[in-house]
């Protein structure tokens, strides 16, 4: 009974302290401190956005990418050096994520206007909702107040991010042990839909898998073949790569997810019926990805007097 009272009291504690960290941040953390800076992040997405339509899809994923490791603390933009295991050599970055010199850019325009007031962590937040806006995706109020980590951790990139191959079971654990539910698991992926993936991620699918649509398989076998290729990309979506809409539920509906770990969101499990809500109702996915992003926004935040505000993301002051 002792040790039972015992957990509840921490798992009480851990609850205040989460509690404490989301209240203070907030949409309107740097009205005063820095009013401009949300306007300035949004345009140097834009202007990235604009020049490489691509990125709207980075930069969503570098914030899912970011978030699962260690927390939203900007991590995931920390260069290798003597005391730091950059993230971005972990399997899940390494060659495929992309968007730092965006952050970066971003982070020396505001620093030119608020000098050491503005966080890594928080840019990169803004930066995934603008991207989605720009390409026709949900906006929503970001919350601000993060600061940025001082370490970064390949293990734990390593062990902790999603991959391609991974079941269903096994994909909604990982989200669960970070707050999220099966259902902001299905409407986060379903940013998928501007994504783009590497040969070597989808070829096991369509070559050996059963559930997979034959059109489908045969085209996307043009590009990459049975061997070679390893680094041929191909976009998720065939039909609307470029936009953010819910044609990404609607394929995996007919068997045309092209990764394995898109694909077991549709597949007798107990997400189809979230999938087939959003192929109906691209107004509810819309609402459950802003609200998604928000909840994962809050994973792990540093705030208040712990880490530190970096004058540039890819290194510790």
């Amino acid at each position: 009974m002792a040790a039972k009272t015992g957990e509840a009291a921490f798992m009480f504690v851990l609850f205040l302290v989460s509690v404490a960290c989301q209240a203070q941040l907030s949409p309107t953390f740097y009205d005063t401190s820095c009013p401009t800076a949300t306007s300035t992040i949004r345009r140097a997405i834009r202007r990235a956005i604009a020049s490489d339509r691509r990125m709207a899809a980075s930069l969503i994923r570098l914030h899912f990418h970011d978030c699962f490791v260690q927390g939203c603390d900007a991590s995931i933009l920390l260069d290798e050096t003597s005391s730091i295991q950059s993230e971005k050599t972990a399997l899940g970055n390494m060659n495929s994520a992309r968007g730092y010199n965006v952050i970066e850019n971003a982070k020396t325009e505001v620093e030119k206007i608020c000098p050491g007031v503005v966080s890594c962590a928080d840019i990169i937040a803004v930066a995934a909702r603008d991207a989605s806006a720009y390409v026709g995706g949900p906006s929503y109020a970001v919350k601000l107040g993060r600061r940025d980590s001082t370490t970064a951790s390949r293990t734990l990139a390593n062990a902790e991010l999603p991959a391609f191959f991974e079941d269903l079971e096994s994909l909604i654990s990982r989200f669960q042990k970070k707050g999220l539910t099966a259902r902001d698991m299905v409407a986060l992926s379903g940013s998928h839909t501007l994504g783009q993936a590497q040969c070597f991620t989808f070829r096991e699918r369509i070559y050996n898998h059963s559930n997979v649509d034959a059109g489908f398989a045969s085209t996307r076998r043009r590009r990459c073949p049975r061997v070679g290729s390893d680094s041929t990309l191909a976009p998720l979506d065939l039909v609307t790569p470029n936009s953010f809409d819910n044609n990404y539920f609607k394929n995996l509906m007919q068997n045309k997810g092209l990764l394995q770990s898109d694909q077991v969101l549709f597949n007798g499990g107990s997400t189809d019926s979230i999938v087939s809500e959003y192929s109906r109702n691209p107004a509810k996915f819309s609402s459950d990805f802003g609200s998604a992003m928000i909840k994962m926004g809050d994973i792990g935040l540093l705030t208040g007097s712990s880490g530190q505000i970096r004058r540039i993301c890819s290194a510790v002051n």
